[in-house]
């Protein structure tokens, strides 16, 4: 990394390292090939050794027609990946490839690069048919067992040692500055151990980490290696090649010499990505060269995004149990204050609730002006001082430090008994606080060498050389205490809810209507968004899960489509009681009805109705929506026979026993592997309500009984008559669209995803001219230019309903139907209580049922 020579001098500081285009190198290692090219496939870069493998001088290949060099299978494949390629990040890898028609099998990866395509070509692993992505699935199965994130991270970095062969496989997490820590590794028995020792943000610098949340894995498998400059360096407007998502990327040289000081030969790293952001690498060392092939590396990466998701689960899993002690906090401090009396008065007895799940070593509560404190804190005088610094820190959140003289400067005269803090603010105006102190914590830090660089005269120039040294360096720690973890700052957040609530619950008469409603909204907005953050994580679980049952794109769709349908219907269900306990037998004719509405007499309930509490009413709905599909698929419902006995039953204790079972169908036969289906019907109720499931597969047919604990059952009740009406069976796209598809088809939706997924349905029924409009303006534009046939409305538009569309067409007699997210009771009275509705999420034959009721009343 050179200076900056022109002008002034540039310093040569850590920042200095940032600047490095390490994208953009014009090299490649050794081990492999590299071709560019243009969207009509002429060659504009191509690596100097390219000449070995076509038989052609590099300058010579550029400009020429990439097809005259590869086979025609090769290109059928390569043209196939470019087809279903996605995003600017995305990589397809193809192996055992007859790159040039000769019978010789390559390796190979093509993704962008800019305007143009990178083709990257690695020699096959001959005589090797070893799949070694099947590896991963029984890895990631022992590291399931792992009970704690530490062991986690421990038994990943055995494993993808023992995959990869590297002497040495670190876990390092990165901190908040950019500095990390290895927190796990595994060692051949040879090597030297850096387990727990913290390295500086400036040892891989913020380009790099940029860099490794858009490359999953980086290997450098020779430092030695002279690599190979690509040709020309430059394009035609003077833009180097991008080589940001290539795996044979050659190596800045300051990194080579980063890894030439620690004595390692060769190395590799799988970046670790929590929620869109950079958690840490799975770092590899190797103490001679090492060349691992395509395959290896793909299982390597692979691994690396299943160990994320792993180490996510356990995260939250570890979240959710410190969420479930704010709870019992929650409820322990409500009790507490319940009797009345100000804040202050019942500071004793919360104070030592939250000691329970927050240690500290002292704590001040500042309300109304008045002061009191327990245990090692600063005096009134010092903190009322500190209070008013704290209100420039914001009031609608948590604000904690575990140095807080470094940046508050007169906390240094009493930091050794209080150096780190912990704020919630539990009111606006007056800023009122309940502040946690801790002491100060003395402690040796680890650095794999001194973390403070210096300027020598490197091979480079004059610059900051990448120290030599990685002997332990221990820096003693004063001013500082023990850190506040997230779980904890997440806590105290939670606890701030409820010290909102007891403050709104004591709050005297001279606090206005306004303030209350604010921090009641505060409350409310992050009740909604923790309901939403559940929601996401659902949804992203069934998508997750449910790929590994599906043969195709399209089955995957319908599979992941029908769950989110069967969840969105047991919402429709509960909240059109009002959030109020749920019938179970409407559930299981609604989910009967969906899939199998020919058959609704071959399915039979028995016993008494249970009324479902709505926490466990989507529990139960993916599990029936599973048995319904399952039996429709292989069970009774698949063929014309087959009957389905239910049989609801109070056991003893009160709970609801499910006995499910299924005959003269087609014979059954015990699935060979489990699929996420089988997953949700054998251990979504234990897992998530404390019940049991047991599911047996004799010849004459299915067996499973399922047993939901009292605590979500809210009574037992006399079933009703079955509401067959709510389900149309739809109708065919040729019984309607021959009347409607010569017009205009008018969608009305402000989302543009929606609309386009809209649009598609209907160009799948017949419609060839759809119009989306945004807004009432720009629909009521189409209605009075074009011949509009038929009309789909979303009912909310932003700060306007389609109300007045819905009338204009009314009044032309133009058939429509609505879409909305609020279910149908929203528009069942009114002029439009005719008018049919689907419910979002909805499908193609959700669609095609609403238009064949619209067109059935207008015959």
């Amino acid at each position: 990394m050179a200076d900056y020579e022109e002008g002034a001098a540039r310093p040569v500081d850590l920042s200095t390292c940032d600047l490095e285009p390490i994208h953009i190198i014009g090299r490649i290692q050794s081990f492999g090939w590299l071709l560019s090219f243009s969207s009509d496939w002429i060659i504009n870069h191509v690596s100097l050794n390219c000449e070995a493998l076509f038989g052609k001088a590099p300058r010579d290949l550029i400009g020429l027609s990439a097809t005259e060099f590869l086979g025609v299978s090769a290109l059928h494949d390569i043209r196939t990946r470019l087809q279903i390629m996605g995003s600017t990040n995305a990589v397809e890898r193809m192996f055992e490839i007859n790159l040039l028609g000769d019978g010789q099998v390559f390796d190979v990866a093509v993704h962008p690069s800019g305007r143009s395509f990178v083709l990257e070509i690695e020699p096959h692993e001959g005589g090797k048919r070893r799949d070694f992505v099947s590896y991963v699935r029984p890895m990631i199965e022992r590291l399931r067992s792992a009970p704690t994130i530490e062991q986690l991270c421990t038994s990943a970095a055995r494993h993808l040692r023992g995959l990869t062969g590297f002497d040495r496989v670190m876990i390092y997490r990165f901190e908040g500055d950019g500095a990390g820590e290895v927190i796990a590794e595994s060692l051949n028995g040879m090597v030297d151990s850096f387990k727990g020792q913290h390295f500086p943000s400036s040892d891989i610098p913020a380009q790099a980490r940029r860099l490794y949340t858009r490359n999953m894995l980086r290997i450098i498998s020779d430092i030695d290696d002279p690599t190979v400059p690509i040709y020309p360096a430059t394009g035609p407007n003077g833009d180097p090649l991008d080589l940001t998502m290539s795996g044979l990327r050659a190596v800045s040289p300051i990194h080579i010499e980063y890894l030439r000081n620690m004595g390692v030969k060769a190395s590799m790293s799988v970046s670790i990505m929590r929620r869109g952001k950079l958690w840490g690498l799975m770092a590899c060392h190797h103490y001679s060269p090492l060349i691992l092939s395509y395959s290896v590396r793909t299982a390597a990466e692979l691994f690396g995004e299943f160990f994320a998701y792993l180490l996510e689960q356990k995260e939250t899993d570890f979240s959710l149990e410190k969420r479930a002690e704010s709870m019992r906090l929650h409820d322990e401090i409500m009790a507490r204050v319940a009797s009345g009396g100000s804040l202050l008065e019942a500071f004793d007895e919360f104070t030592d609730a939250i000691s329970q799940v927050i240690p500290f070593d002292g704590v001040v509560g500042w309300v109304d002006g008045r002061f009191i404190a327990h245990g090692s804190t600063p005096s009134e005088e010092q903190f009322s001082a500190l209070a008013r610094f704290l209100n420039t820190a914001g009031a609608s959140t948590v604000w904690s430090t575990d140095n807080i003289a470094a940046v508050y400067g007169p906390a240094a005269e009493w930091s050794d008994m209080a150096a780190g803090l912990l704020a919630l603010p539990v009111s606006r105006s007056p800023r009122d606080y309940i502040v946690l102190f801790r002491a100060e914590h003395v402690r040796e830090v680890k650095w794999a060498g001194n973390p403070e660089k210096t300027i020598e005269l490197g091979p480079n120039g004059s610059r900051l050389t990448p120290r030599k040294s990685f002997e332990i360096w221990k820096e003693e720690r004063r001013g500082y205490a023990r850190a506040w973890t997230g779980e904890e700052v997440s806590t105290a957040e939670s606890l701030r809810i409820t010290l909102l609530e007891v403050v709104l619950r004591l709050a005297d008469a001279a606090h206005t209507e306004r303030e209350q409603a604010s921090l009641q909204q505060d409350m409310l907005i992050a009740e909604l968004n923790h309901r939403v953050r559940n929601i996401l994580n659902l949804i992203r679980g069934l998508v997750t899960q449910s790929k590994e049952g599906a043969k195709t794109i399209d089955e995957f769709a319908e599979i992941v489509g029908s769950r989110i349908h069967a969840l969105a219907r047991a919402h429709d269900q509960v909240t059109r009681v009002d959030w109020s306990p749920s019938s179970l037998y409407d559930l299981i004719r609604t989910e009967t009805a969906a899939y199998a509405s020919h058959s609704l007499d071959r399915v039979v309930i028995e016993g008494p109705d249970a009324l479902i509490a709505p926490g466990a009413f989507t529990t139960l709905a993916l599990v029936i929506h599973e048995m319904v599909t399952n039996s429709c698929k292989y069970g009774a419902l698949s063929d014309s026979r087959g009957v389905i006995q239910i049989v609801l039953g109070r056991g003893d204790d009160s709970s609801l026993e499910i006995d499910w079972r299924e005959e003269g169908g087609p014979p059954v036969k015990a699935p060979t592997r489990r699929g996420f289906g089988s997953t949700i019907i054998e251990r979504t109720i234990p897992h998530e309500l404390s019940g049991s499931a047991s599911v047996i597969y004799p010849e004459e047919g299915l067996h499973a009984l399922f047993i939901v604990p009292v605590d979500h059952i809210s009574s037992f009740e006399t079933p009703g008559a079955p509401r067959h009406n709510t389900v149309v069976e739809p109708p065919q796209a040729a019984d309607f669209t021959e009347e409607l598809a010569d017009g205009v088809a008018l969608i009305v939706e402000d989302n543009v995803i929606i609309a386009m997924e809209a649009e598609d349905v209907l160009r799948g029924f017949g419609f060839s001219d759809c119009r989306i409009a945004g807004s009432v303006d720009t629909a009521m534009e189409v209605l009075n230019a074009a011949e509009v046939s038929f009309a789909m409305l979303d009912v909310n538009l932003g700060k306007d309903t389609s109300a007045p569309i819905a009338s204009a067409l009314q009044e032309r007699g133009i058939p429509f139907i609505f879409a909305s997210g609020y279910g149908e009771r929203s528009l069942q009275t009114g002029e439009f209580k005719r008018v049919p509705v689907v419910t979002k999420p909805y499908g193609e034959r959700d669609v095609r049922a609403a238009i064949g009721r619209v067109m059935k009343v207008r015959t």
